[in-house]
């Protein structure tokens, strides 16, 4: 599964769909999270805060392929922090979009006092349950996670949902998430500390 999706299953580790945070760390959350997959998979680097396109074929996921192509179409904007703020007003829709064609998750639509709103539900618990499970899990290994779980793991801290992986967690995993993140890649790192950056400035200004 997809960075930005098993985000998206811990932010809403809920039977109803509900989301654990406020929305735009959620948003933001998962915009890190797409721009994160992009870094993995070569299209993109970050340095200074400035995104740079370095591999401009489509990559196979469509919701990929569109933020690289949005990326590509905006060559004099590189502000790492733009492109957050950006994908963050569609991401929570566009990665619940992807899950639902997935068939990890059920759209549902619902209608009240004139406005029609977009939930996603659900199909099987223990899936969407899985994501936070699992990562509290390599915490407790003693070999270190591999790049892509640690970069999720470092959006997790970012965006406030360290308690929906740890809640359950002993001191071990606790230390190992401290020595994890300053590792990350460079450019994972900038990503995830800018990712915090955003979230707290989001909330601070009551962003909805």
């Amino acid at each position: 599964m997809l960075i930005a999706d098993e985000f998206f299953l811990i932010a809403h580790n809920d039977s109803r769909g509900k989301a654990k945070l406020h929305p735009a760390a959620t948003g933001l959350g998962l915009a890190g999270g797409l721009l994160g997959e992009l870094i993995l998979y070569g299209h993109i680097t970050v340095l200074a805060g400035q995104i740079t396109v370095i591999d401009r074929r489509p990559p196979a996921d469509a919701l990929a392929h569109t933020v690289l192509d949005q990326l590509v179409g905006e060559p004099h904007h590189q502000e790492l922090r733009t492109w957050l703020s950006f994908l963050a007003q569609s991401a929570t829709t566009s990665v619940g979009e992807r899950l639902a064609r997935a068939g990890v998750l059920r759209r549902q639509e619902s209608r009240r006092l004139l406005r029609t709103t977009v939930s996603y539900l659900p199909i099987d618990l223990n899936a969407v349950a899985w994501p936070a499970t699992r990562l509290r899990a390599l915490l407790d290994r003693p070999d270190p996670p591999g790049v892509p779980d640690a970069l999720l793991l470092g959006l997790v801290v970012a965006a406030g949902l360290t308690r929906e992986v740890l809640w359950s967690a002993g001191p071990r995993a606790h230390h190992r998430l401290n020595v994890l993140l300053p590792a990350l890649p460079a450019p994972l790192k900038e990503l995830v500390g800018h990712t915090e950056a955003a979230v707290g400035a989001a909330v601070l200004r009551g962003i909805p």
